[in-house]
């Protein structure tokens, strides 16, 4: 039978994942605004700035803004799956422990 203490510990777990969930999911977020964002708003001075011949801005737009939208998918899938299996053992070693 679960006693209040296994109950509590099991909020705190619950809420200190969710935080990390939302706290990651926001960063990432402002970082794929940022990049899709910026490269539009900042065009013509990015444009002054060359990679390989091309100019900044068209680079972003051309790969750089999508490059970063497949690096940001990627990091919250590998994030998302460490951040999960720690909360599972968490949840494990409280059950464990009643």
């Amino acid at each position: 039978m679960p006693t209040e203490t296994d109950h509590a510990r099991l909020l705190a777990a619950r809420a200190a994942h969710w935080e990390h969930t939302r706290r990651m999911t926001a960063v990432l977020l402002v970082l794929w605004l940022t990049t899709c964002f910026g490269t539009i708003f900042f065009a013509r001075e990015l444009s002054h700035l060359s990679i390989f011949g091309w100019p900044l801005s068209f680079y972003m737009a051309a790969q750089g803004a999508s490059l970063v939208s497949l690096a940001v998918i990627a990091f919250y899938g590998w994030r998302m799956r460490v951040l999960d299996r720690r909360h599972r053992a968490m949840l494990q070693n409280t059950q464990e422990d009643a």
